[in-house]
C-alpha cells in the first residue's frame, strides 16, 4: 500500500478514505481541499503529510498561516493539485468534485502513479484521453464508486470470460416513481434527502435527477470498453446489490454489501488484498427483500441526455457533465427550479458544438462553453 496522495480530503469520500487509512495505518503523503481550511488543518495535524494544497487559491494564505508552525509544504490552485499528483507514491486517490479532477488524473498517470478514482468527471469528460494515458503508462485505474467497484469485483474472478451486459443499480433517489408535475415544485431540501447514502450536496442532487446514474453509465462504458447498449440501469431501492455483470452464458454475478463507501474505498487502496474493514457487515436476514424496477428516462431527462451523449461520443459527454455542474450549482443557490436542471443539460447538448476527437484543450474549452450556455440561458 505504501503511501497515498489524497485529493479532495475534506469531502465525504475523502473523509471516509482517511477512516480506512486510520484502520490500516496507511501513510498519507499529501492532502488537498478546495476551501475547507479548518478541516484541512485538522487532517494535516493528524496525518502529518509532506504537502497540503488548496485548489481555491483565495485560501492559500489562510492554510499557510494555520500550518505555519509545521514543515508541511503548501501548494495552491490547479497547478498545485497537479504537482501533488505527480509525486511518487503508492496511489493517488482522486476524490475532488468536478472538472478540476481531470488534469490531476492525467498528471498522475503520466507520473506512473496508480489511481483510485472517485472523480466521475475524469472519465466522463476526459474519456479516451484518460484511458489511453492509463494504458500508455501501464498504471492501474481502480474505481471507487460503489457501482463501478462492484463491476470491477465481479470481473476480478471472470478468468478472461467476456461479459454480455453490465447491470448498474440505482437507488432511484428521493423522487423515484414521481411524475414531472410533482417534480415541478420540489425544493432543494427535498432533493438533498437521499434515502440510503450520505454524500456531498452536488452528488446528492445528481442522484435526485438521475444524472448521477447517467454519469456512471458513461463511466462504465469507458472503464469496461462496453457499448452503451451493454449497460442496463436497474432501480434497486435497498442499495444492497451495488451492481452486477451478466456473462455470455447468461450467468449473472453481483456484488452485495452494506451501503458504506468505505468498502469500495478500501479495496481500491489495498487491491488485490481484502482486509478487515471498519464498515458494518451485511446481514441478509435484516435486509429481508430486494426489489428491482426500471429507470424513468422520460421523466428524468438528465439520464436520457447522458445516454445520448455517450452514444454521440467526442466531446458530448463533457457537454452534459459541465452543463449539469453549472445547473446544479444554480439550483443549490435557489436560482433555478429542479426540472430546470434537466432542461439546461438537454439544451446544452443540443446547442454546444460537439468535437469528434477532442484534445485536452478542447475538453476544457467545451466545459467552459457548456457552463456559459447554462448561465446565459438559465442563470
Amino acid at each position: 500500500m505504501n503511501d497515498i496522495i489524497l485529493l479532495g480530503s475534506t469531502g465525504s469520500i475523502g473523509s471516509q478514505t482517511l477512516d480506512v487509512c486510520r484502520a490500516h495505518n496507511i501513510s498519507v503523503k499529501a492532502l488537498s481541499a478546495n476551501s475547507s481550511t479548518a478541516l484541512l488543518e485538522k487532517q494535516a495535524r493528524e496525518f502529518r503529510p509532506e504537502y497540503v494544497c488548496v485548489s481555491d487559491e483565495k485560501y492559500y494564505s489562510d492554510i499557510k498561516s494555520r500550518l505555519s508552525d509545521t514543515d508541511i509544504k503548501i501548494e495552491a490552485g490547479i497547478d498545485g493539485l497537479c504537482r501533488l499528483a505527480s509525486l511518487k507514491c503508492g496511489k493517488v486517490v482522486n476524490a475532488v468534485v468536478g472538472m478540476v479532477g481531470l488534469l490531476p488524473t492525467l498528471t498522475a498517470a503520466r507520473a506512473g502513479n496508480d489511481i483510485a478514482l472517485a472523480n466521475k468527471e475524469t472519465l466522463v469528460a476526459g474519456g479516451k484521453l484518460v484511458t489511453d494515458e492509463v494504458k500508455r503508462n501501464g498504471v492501474k485505474l481502480l474505481p471507487i464508486d460503489s457501482e463501478h467497484s462492484a463491476i470491477f469485483q465481479c470481473l476480478m474472478g471472470a478468468g478472461g470470460n467476456r461479459f454480455s451486459k453490465l447491470i448498474l443499480t440505482a437507488s432511484g433517489g428521493p423522487f423515484y416513481g414521481k411524475d414531472r408535475a410533482f417534480l415541478s415544485s420540489v425544493t432543494k431540501e427535498q432533493a438533498l434527502k437521499h434515502p440510503n447514502w450520505s454524500m456531498g450536496a452536488k452528488i446528492t442532487v445528481d442522484s435526485a435527477t438521475l444524472m448521477n446514474k447517467g454519469l456512471e453509465l458513461i463511466e462504465a462504458v469507458r472503464l469496461c470498453a462496453a457499448s452503451p447498449e451493454q449497460v442496463e440501469i436497474v432501480v434497486h431501492r435497498q442499495s444492497i446489490i451495488h451492481s452486477a455483470v451478466e456473462f455470455e452464458d447468461g450467468a449473472v454475478i453481483a456484488q452485495l454489501g452494506a451501503a458504506d463507501m468505505r468498502i469500495p474505498i478500501q479495496l481500491a487502496l489495498t487491491y488485490p488484498k481484502r482486509l478487515p474493514c471498519p464498515a458494518r457487515k451485511l446481514s441478509l436476514f435484516d435486509v429481508g427483500g430486494l426489489t428491482f424496477g426500471r429507470a424513468d428516462e422520460g421523466t428524468f431527462s438528465c439520464l436520457a441526455a447522458a445516454r445520448k451523449a455517450v452514444s454521440v461520443e467526442g466531446s458530448a459527454p463533457c457537454i452534459v457533465n459541465s452543463a449539469n455542474e453549472a445547473a446544479v450549482d444554480l439550483f443549490l443557490h435557489d436560482r433555478i427550479r429542479f426540472l430546470d436542471i434537466g432542461e439546461a443539460v438537454c439544451g446544452a447538448l443540443e446547442n454546444v458544438g460537439v468535437i469528434p476527437e477532442p484534445s485536452v484543450e478542447d475538453i476544457l474549452s467545451t466545459a467552459d462553453a457548456a457552463r456559459e450556455y447554462v448561465l446565459s440561458h438559465f442563470g
